[in-house]
């Protein structure tokens, strides 16, 4: 399976441009032989609190269906980002969607955890479901950006999963988390883990440098096979996990049961 990895440098707020960049990267990505191409968080206006001025209708977006439309030109699956408000709902979501070969485009899973030290809880609706997404070969978990602070989402899912993707807006201050989190999530759930996020300056002067990785079961960066400057190229074998998963088995031990029970207890210390 080979995934192209698109470390967008997003122009602010420039849907159209944006778009017409992604295209270009698209049609090269299906030319170098690429399942699946994953893009950065809010894809086409960078991660911005502004959601009046970027928020599209769930049920009437035209950045969802220009997605689909692409993906039915090129022949590819995209996986992309977006701020989508239903209708009955006065606060939209910070979504992962894909677009699929048929034309289908649609939004899959919402933020779960929205970042509350960037404001991003106070305009944005938190999701509430976990959602796998089924990538060429890949059962993949859905999760965007600050989600990957939280191992419980991956760990939940992770039994039913191959691999998790998370597409991002990751600013340089905190990039060695970044890069820690997710060798991390790949080592304790022994899966993939695929991590999307931006390069450039946003419109808030926040500075991101390039560091899209796949990342192994067991916890090493895989290389890609073609390298540039915005789009890497990665071949993927989805066999790994489960040939990693049988010679190391760790994670059969979990007891999920036996943590669940003593949630939100106080522990006496031992003295």
């Amino acid at each position: 399976m080979r995934v192209a990895l698109v470390s967008l440098d997003q122009i602010w707020h420039d849907k159209d441009a944006n778009f017409a960049r992604i295209g270009t990267f698209v049609r090269d990505a299906k030319a170098q032989g690429c399942d699946v191409v994953v893009l950065p968080e809010m894809t086409l206006t960078g991660f911005s609190m502004d959601i009046d001025a970027h928020a599209e209708r769930e049920d009437a977006s035209p950045s969802v269906a220009r997605f689909g439309v692409l993906a039915r030109e090129v022949g590819i699956t995209i996986v992309f980002g977006a701020c989508l408000r239903a209708v009955s709902e006065t606060h939209a979501s910070n979504v992962l969607c894909v677009a699929t070969p048929d034309g289908r485009s649609q939004a899959i899973y919402s933020k779960m955890h929205p970042f509350s030290f960037a404001g991003e809880a106070d305009v944005l609706k938190a999701g509430d479901e976990m959602r796998i997404v089924r990538l060429g070969d890949l059962n993949c978990a859905a999760t965007i950006c600050y989600d990957l602070r939280f191992p419980e989402l991956y760990a939940v899912m992770a039994p039913s999963c191959d691999a998790a993707i998370v597409i991002a807006n990751w600013p340089n201050r905190r990039i060695a988390h970044w890069r820690t989190l997710l060798v991390a999530r790949a080592i304790e759930n022994q899966m993939f883990v695929i991590g999307v996020n931006r390069t450039g300056v946003d419109g808030n002067g926040l500075s991101y440098e390039k560091s899209s990785m796949v990342v192994l079961p067991d916890g090493t960066l895989l290389e890609p096979v073609v390298r540039g400057a915005e789009m890497d190229i990665y071949d993927i074998d989805p066999a790994e996990v489960g040939k990693y998963r049988a010679s190391f088995p760790t994670v059969r031990d979990r007891r999920p049961l036996v943590y669940s029970q003593f949630r939100g207890s106080t522990f006496d210390v031992a003295r």
